[in-house]
């Protein structure tokens, strides 16, 4: 069996989930985009996963299929599948892939008919970047200190304030913004809102770089007008449609770490079958094979525990129980993320002075891998849910 495949056949998954694993591996290794202009490479990779239809899974059919979608509901094992096999051979695609789904989630959770029809069916096709603004640059793990205020007007809103680390910054179409809009309330007074790119009073020009290029930026709002329209779900109901969105897609995050730490062993096997070393090959030592050993478990280990969170989604919204499964997601994007880590290091470690020359491929895992222990939701943050849940059991 296929080695990037061979994981489906665990029972987590059904034959729908199969087919489509297949399909991907099949496909993804054929695709090629030059990828030193990040920005360019991201938006040529959500055309071309728009225009095979992959971007259908970000989004829900909806009735009669008007909204786009693969399937009738997000699925977290597709999204798994998917992102795994995407980061597998390319970050950056998994990347934009993950964007149209977490950029436009809120939206499928609470956007009403008119705000559905109007951004799902063109993330899907890839016709609109979708992008999440969450963060500030006091306001990350500390949601309910975010300053962005939302002032109700006689003809809409009026947002002020400034998002940051905004993935898809400067290359959006549109922003699910989170602001203030009681200011005294914490988390239980913020709002979200859909936020045109052109509109008036966004500025996304201030690019972030990073260690593992991808585009990233700061937005800032000054008196930035919005119709009543743009509201998104209830007021002051924003922190938990935020949580509710990042509780699907934080099991597909390690879906990702997945990919990458599959790819990372996938790539030390390989050196150590062919590097030659004091009349034998670096596979022959015991050392190494231990070392491969241990990669290899790390990866089951985050494997198991991140199909079990998916899984378990998946299988509460069947049965229409729609119950938080907020621990196992954090238990799988904790595990994975720092397995993935610690693979991709060991490989680079194999690979000697290979290992860190700019271009080779476990070079730039190790830097494509950093960024998933901090995103949505970093590690220490992850600790304390899973510390939490253990308390109140």
């Amino acid at each position: 069996m296929n080695p990037t495949t061979a994981h489906l056949a665990l029972p987590f998954f059904d034959g729908a989930h199969r087919e489509l694993g297949q399909r991907l591996a099949d496909w993804i290794p054929h695709q090629h985009i030059d990828e030193r202009d990040d920005r360019q490479a991201c938006r040529e990779w959500v055309r071309l996963l728009g225009d095979h239809q992959w971007l259908r899974y970000c989004v829900p059919a909806g009735k009669d299929g008007v909204l786009g979608g693969a399937l009738d509901q997000l699925d977290s094992r597709a999204l798994v599948i998917l992102r795994e096999m995407l980061a597998f051979h390319s970050p950056l695609a998994d990347f934009a892939f993950a964007m149209q789904g977490l950029g436009s989630g809120a939206i499928t959770l609470a956007g009403t008919p008119a705000q559905q029809a109007a951004y799902l069916p063109q993330v899907a096709r890839g016709d609109k970047i979708a992008a999440f603004a969450l963060s500030e640059a006091d306001a990350g793990s500390d949601v309910g200190a975010m300053q962005t205020s939302a002032t109700h007007t006689d003809d809409g809103w009026a947002l002020n304030g400034s998002k940051t680390w905004i993935s898809n910054g400067g290359i959006a179409d549109f922003y699910v913004t989170f602001a203030k809009t009681d200011p005294g309330a914490g988390t239980r007074g913020i709002t979200a809102f859909i936020v045109d790119a052109p509109t008036q009073g966004l500025d996304s020009s201030e690019a972030i770089a990073v260690i593992s290029p991808h585009p990233l930026a700061t937005l800032n709002f000054t008196h930035c007008r919005l119709a009543d329209s743009a509201q998104l779900g209830t007021l002051h109901g924003g922190f938990k449609l935020a949580m509710q969105t990042l509780d699907i897609f934080r099991a597909s995050v390690a879906g990702a770490a997945l990919g990458m730490a599959r790819r990372a062993l996938a790539e030390a096997v390989q050196f150590a079958r062919t590097r030659k070393m004091f009349g034998q090959t670096l596979a022959d030592f015991q050392l190494t094979q231990a070392k491969l050993g241990e990669m290899a478990a790390l990866v089951d280990a985050a494997a198991l525990l991140t199909y079990r969170a998916a899984w378990m989604r998946d299988e509460g919204e069947r049965l229409g129980h729609g119950a938080r499964l907020t621990a196992e997601a954090a238990m799988a994007k904790m595990t994975a993320t720092e397995n993935a880590q610690r693979v991709i290091d060991m490989a680079l470690q194999m690979h000697g002075g290979l290992g860190v020359k700019v271009g080779s491929k476990v070079e730039s895992l190790y830097r494509d891998i950093r960024s998933l222990r901090i995103y949505e939701g970093a590690t220490e943050v992850q600790q304390l849910i899973i510390g939490k849940a253990v308390l109140q059991s």
